[in-house]
């Protein structure tokens, strides 16, 4: 394995940081305080090709690797966890399953525009009594003629208040547990799919998060993926395993968005004389965040390589977001403490750090299953 990035993944890391900074950057204000995701930046990423980077140029991706693609959440996060985390979704679960396992219809008419930022994808696993236990879900797909009627309803989905389309998990035979799911198309405006509540978070505020409703809501059977019924749990663990690589990647970036702020302000703060930044407990504790993120850094990006080695490496995929999402915790914390008061005023953006991390370890499976999935085989 090279530890050394090729040209083309330097090149890109320099483009998306540029473009980050120049045009993402001067609108994550405003997207935090009113809590909505800046629309016309899909479209403006989809005409550039950043949007969904990892799909295939015909589709109008970019085509990138996974290397490349911890490359692109390292950096969108650090300038923004809330709206690269929209930008996530539309690149990942909402557009991935439609790639991975839809029909060639199902990409022209869903995938094709979604990577434009023509259209808007959600997600919608999440239920009130069904989080970490997606085998738990309660919504169902009956079969009528050549309709399924879906009847169910999702919590905590992101981009749902702003959706044009959601990949609806739900089981059209329930007796299967696990095995019964299936994933299906739904279009904003068919009648019975009702968006509820759109939910106010602690952090990742620019990322828009809601309830949907399905109150008998009739989908024709082409607006089902995959050709069978049944198997879509199978489907559900392909997109974890690489969700779990990207919520490491997107960890690192917020690590190294606080580490950047943290010695700026040891520079520039003076106690006793001195910046603060020449005392040694403060240097130490700097010193150790640049040791964590390296560490952070060096597996996430082995994770990404045995991806694009066509492995299979769940539980590889569990050790990166398991470690990645609980060591930010410290990194923020640490970058909170030596902020002192500053760090807790909301005008300086640590707080806003220190708050979108504390996501991470609970979504896209909570550190708790990361060690459940890890113990399974622990290689001993």
């Amino acid at each position: 394995m090279d530890f050394n990035f090729t040209e083309e993944q330097i090149a890109f890391r320099n483009a998306i940081r540029r473009f980050a900074e120049q045009e993402i950057a001067p609108l994550v204000e405003e997207a935090e305080e009113k809590e909505k995701f800046p629309l016309p930046l899909f479209r403006k990423m989809g005409e550039l090709g950043y949007l969904c980077v990892g799909y295939p140029e015909e589709y109008g991706g970019a085509g990138v690797d996974k290397i490349t693609e911890c490359i692109y959440m390292e950096e969108l996060n650090r300038i923004s966890a809330g709206i690269s985390s929209a930008i996530m979704v539309q690149g990942g679960l909402a557009t991935n399953p439609i790639y991975t396992f839809g029909t060639e219809e199902q990409k022209q008419k869903y995938l094709v525009p979604a990577i434009k930022g023509e259209k808007i994808g959600a997600f919608a696993l999440t239920e009130p009594n069904a989080g970490s236990d997606a085998a738990s879900i309660k919504t169902k797909a009956q079969r009528e003629g050549d309709d399924y009627v879906i009847n169910g309803s999702k919590t905590f989905i992101t981009n749902a208040p702003i959706c044009d389309y959601a990949i609806v998990v739900a089981y059209t035979d329930p007796s299967k547990r696990g095995e019964g799911i299936n994933l299906f198309i739904v279009d904003d405006g068919t009648p019975g799919f009702v968006k509820g509540r759109k939910l106010s978070k602690v952090g990742n505020r620019s990322q828009e998060t809601g309830e949907l409703f399905f109150e008998d809501c009739r989908v024709h059977k082409s607006q089902m993926i995959g050709d069978k019924e049944g198997g879509g749990f199978a489907q559900l663990e392909h997109d974890l395993m690489i969700g779990r690589m990207i919520y490491a990647a997107r960890s690192i970036g917020v690590a190294v968005a606080a580490y950047e702020a943290t010695v700026k302000y040891a520079q520039e703060r003076k106690q006793f004389g001195s910046p603060i930044g020449k005392f040694q407990a403060i240097r130490f504790r700097i010193a150790e965040m640049a040791m964590l993120i390296e560490v952070m850094r060096s597996y996430t990006y082995k994770v990404a390589w045995l991806l694009d080695q066509g492995e299979k490496c769940m539980r590889e995929a569990s050790m990166a977001k398991l470690f990645c999402t609980e060591t930010v915790q410290k990194i923020v914390a640490d970058a909170m403490q030596i902020h002192g008061g500053y760090g807790y005023m909301m005008e300086y953006p640590i707080q806003r750090y220190w708050r979108d991390a504390r996501l991470y370890t609970i979504t896209e499976g909570t550190s708790e299953i990361q060690h459940l999935i890890i113990s399974r085989d622990p290689g001993i």
